[in-house]
């Protein structure tokens, strides 16, 4: 089902290929992809590959649920060639990979997933929730907050053995501690964009709104001028605004199922398999959307301050 409804896009260029100045920074976000390459993961693997050639990709943000259907049991799981080290193999995709989990990779060992990061040259998962920055994107103007969503979100349903195994890694986790950590590094933050990155969305017109993260994390998004906050979870490609922060989900990495409603705030959404492009400079961020064909589906560009 495809929704768009504030033409936000009007304004942009026709071509897939924007004209770009010296200094900008530009990246993928992709989600929920995980699936051996198989339900169109791998043709979005390629799109994505041609795509950050293109635009001169500096990084892979993924937003969660990396392996279906019960994340990896270790770091030698065959999950980890076959979902992805034999998936994403384009060059322009041996940049960094700035990892967040999702909850069904609460059904596996999330601490794999981090114990990974020593072992590959692109995966990066320092910890649960983390931030990068500075001299480690080598670049001032951005920031980015990588959440562990599933600890803060009660998602209720654990009647299922492998939910329960999920459910005793969240019981682990202390959210309060990561809710006060993100809110002491945004005001702490000087970067002129700063993005925040979970798997679960706080506004959706697919699963619905995650009502923890509204009560807890949007108003620190507000607060803290933050524009972007990047989520999967919803198998789809949505923008929602709210306030100054834009909502984008980028969920369809693979399956594309989630049936869509307009909910205050979208813009667009499209059940569809594909994946994000950003690039922005001092003054502006530019949002795409591409399918698994690498069609640009959706623009859209804001100015840092709304």
């Amino acid at each position: 089902m495809l929704l768009q409804g504030l033409g936000a896009s009007a304004a942009w260029p026709t071509t897939a290929a924007v004209a770009r100045e010296a200094g900008e920074f530009a990246f993928v976000a992709i989600g929920d992809w995980g699936r051996e390459g198989r339900q169109s993961q791998r043709q979005v693997a390629q799109a994505m590959g041609k795509t950050a050639e293109e635009i001169a990709s500096r990084l892979v943000l993924s937003a969660g649920d990396n392996f279906y259907p019960a994340g990896v049991k270790s770091v030698a799981d065959p999950h980890w060639r076959r979902s992805f080290e034999d998936v994403y193999t384009a060059p322009a995709l041996q940049t960094p990979w700035y990892v967040a989990l999702g909850n069904h990779d609460y059904r596996g060992a999330p601490q794999a997933q981090i114990d990974y990061s020593a072992l590959s040259h692109r995966w990066r998962m320092p910890s649960r929730y983390f931030k990068i920055g500075g001299a480690e994107l080598g670049t001032n103007l951005l920031d980015i907050f990588v959440m562990d969503s599933s600890p803060i979100v009660d998602e209720g349903n654990y009647d299922e053995i492998l939910q329960q195994v999920a459910r005793g890694h969240v019981e682990r986790q202390d959210a309060a501690r990561q809710i006060a950590w993100l809110a002491r590094e945004l005001k702490a933050s000087r970067a002129p964009w700063k993005i925040v990155m979970g798997h679960h969305p706080v506004y959706s017109g697919g699963h619905g709104d995650s009502a923890e993260l509204v009560e807890q994390v949007a108003p620190l998004l507000e607060a803290h001028g933050v524009q972007v906050y990047l989520n999967g979870h919803d198998h789809s490609l949505q923008h929602i605004r709210r306030g100054r922060v834009d909502y984008v989900c980028t969920g369809s990495g693979a399956e594309a199922r989630d049936a869509l409603k307009a909910v205050d705030g979208t813009c667009y959404g499209l059940s569809r398999p594909g994946f994000a492009t950003f690039r922005l400079d001092a003054e502006q961020l530019d949002l795409e959307f591409r399918d698994l064909t690498g069609q640009t589906v959706y623009r859209m560009g804001r100015s840092r301050a709304l």
